[in-house]
C-alpha cells in the first residue's frame, strides 16, 4: 500500500489549486479516503473524505470552498480547492483507513500548499 500526494505549491489568496493522491497497492474506489492537512502550529485536522458509494464529506472550515473526487481508472483522489486563503496554508496528506478520533491511519507524506496574501 502506498500513497503518493502531489500537485502542491503556492498560489495567490482567493486563488485555486487541486492536488492529487496516486494510490498503489489498493483500489481506491475500494475504501474510504480523507484528507487532512497539518497547519504551521496548529496540528493535524481532518479535511474531508469520501466513502465507498462516493459519499463526501467536508470540514465545516472547507464547506463549499474544497470538492473532493476520485478517478478509478488512474487509482486517484483529488482535491480541488477554491476560494483559498493564507489559513489554508499547509501540508495536505491523503489518508487510508483514517480514524476520526485518533487520527491514526496510513498516510501519505504530504504536498505543501502555501497561500500568500
Amino acid at each position: 500500500v502506498q500513497l503518493m500526494e502531489s500537485g502542491g505549491g503556492s498560489v495567490q489568496a482567493g486563488g485555486s489549486l487541486k492536488i492529487t493522491c496516486k494510490a498503489s497497492g489498493f483500489p481506491i474506489t475500494g475504501v474510504a479516503m480523507n484528507w487532512a492537512r497539518e497547519r504551521p502550529g496548529k496540528g493535524r485536522e481532518w479535511v474531508g473524505g469520501i466513502n465507498m458509494a462516493g459519499g463526501k464529506y467536508y470540514a465545516e472550515s472547507v464547506q463549499g470552498r474544497f470538492t473532493i473526487s476520485r478517478d478509478f481508472h488512474k487509482n486517484e483522489m483529488y482535491l480541488q480547492m477554491t476560494g483559498l486563503t493564507t489559513e489554508d496554508t499547509a501540508m495536505y496528506f491523503c489518508v487510508k483507513e483514517y480514524e476520526m478520533g485518533t487520527m491514526r491511519g496510513i498516510w501519505g507524506p504530504g504536498t505543501q500548499v502555501t497561500v500568500s496574501s
